[in-house]
């Protein structure tokens, strides 16, 4: 173990100067994506679940306790029925309750979405830094051909050394973060579908249970633009 240690440490110091912020972007990520998970899991629940119970709640006219409920019961799904439920107390309008919702569900999209741009930006420049890396050993390289004034294998060694080392090393810092980005994509495109079901189930609700505020309420979905409007996967750009 110790020697593996001695290894990565010398492998670290052999890469040169380039390896700090390839460190620095290997720990951004590796923080990013600790927190995503935790965010992302803490927001996943049964939306059927939920929107079961809701129903039953609003069909037996239980407002308050509907609204108990989604405050006891955390994630997004959650957070854009209350709004609705909030409005529906109040009794106001049917666009007044959708669009209540569509404020709430565009809150909970930025938070879900919170820090996906710095994955994207660390999946992106890591491979550049390592080939930046690779130029400045590469030059090194010739630099010492040319003081000496001969090519020996001993003078372009350390050069080619620090050219692999950074390319490797911003490679293993994009791969892991590239799919790490694309898993959050997913996650959160699923919590988005279960916003959208949560709306749909709230304007079938203004209309078979709370008719005099549903005159109103248009058909149109809430979160497509934003899942249109998302930023694209990272590309690892090819060398």
């Amino acid at each position: 173990m110790e020697n593996a240690s001695y290894d990565i440490g010398q492998l670290f110091v052999d890469g040169g100067v380039m390896m700090y912020p390839l460190l620095l972007a290997s720990l951004l990520g590796l923080g990013v994506i600790l927190a995503k998970l935790y965010i992302l899991t803490s927001a996943q629940r049964d939306a059927r679940r939920i929107l079961t119970d809701i129903d039953t709640f609003a069909r037996k006219g239980e407002v308050d306790e509907a609204l108990r409920y989604l405050e006891r019961t955390p994630g997004p799904l959650a957070a854009v029925l209350l709004a609705g439920f909030n409005r529906i107390r109040e009794e106001r309008r049917g666009s007044d309750v959708e669009y209540a919702m569509k404020t709430a569900g565009r809150i909970e999209l930025g938070f879900l979405e919170r820090g996906m741009i710095i994955l994207a930006t660390v999946a992106t420049i890591a491979p550049l830094i390592g080939f930046l890396g690779t130029v400045w050993g590469m030059i090194a390289a010739f630099g010492a051909i040319e003081s000496a004034g001969a090519v020996e294998a001993s003078l372009v060694a350390g050069g080619i050394k620090v050219a692999l080392i950074t390319t490797a090393a911003g490679l293993l810092i994009a791969i892991p973060v590239n799919v790490a980005y694309n898993y959050f994509v997913t996650r959160i495109d699923r919590l988005i579908l279960d916003m959208e079901q949560g709306t749909h189930t709230m304007r079938k609700l203004l209309w078979d249970v709370f008719p005099a505020g549903a005159a109103s309420a248009s058909s149109a979905g809430v979160y497509s633009a934003h899942r249109s409007a998302r930023s694209r996967p990272p590309e690892t750009p090819p060398f």
